[in-house]
């Protein structure tokens, strides 16, 4: 009967850590893969700095944008980009211009 508890109580001990070693478990794991864990974090990080490259992308693309608006200001109007323009428009060309004519698909 002696041997019986003490059977008892040592599996009740192993069973204990035993659970507390499953949930320690089961908590790393998430923290590893989880999600907000170490992986997720890292592909964050590679996210954010594709997007801060394609941010700087378009803030100069935006820049090149607002400077050629700006030559066309009533202000101070550019001639070339005025005359540019309206070639555009109009689909006008002038006989000494070189045309590339690009065959459609």
């Amino acid at each position: 009967m002696v041997s019986r508890a003490r059977l008892k109580s040592i599996l009740t001990g192993l069973a204990l850590y035993a659970m507390a070693a499953a949930i320690v478990g089961y908590f790393g794991v998430n923290a590893y893969t989880g999600k907000y864990g170490l992986n997720a974090r890292q592909e964050l990080d590679q996210e954010i700095i594709a997007l801060t490259s394609e941010l700087a992308q378009l803030k100069r693309e935006r820049a090149r944008s607002e400077q050629r608006v700006s030559l066309l200001r009533t202000e101070r109007i550019d001639p070339d980009m005025l005359d540019e323009r309206a070639r555009f428009q109009l689909d006008y060309a002038n006989p000494h211009d070189l045309i590339r004519m690009i065959p459609a698909k």
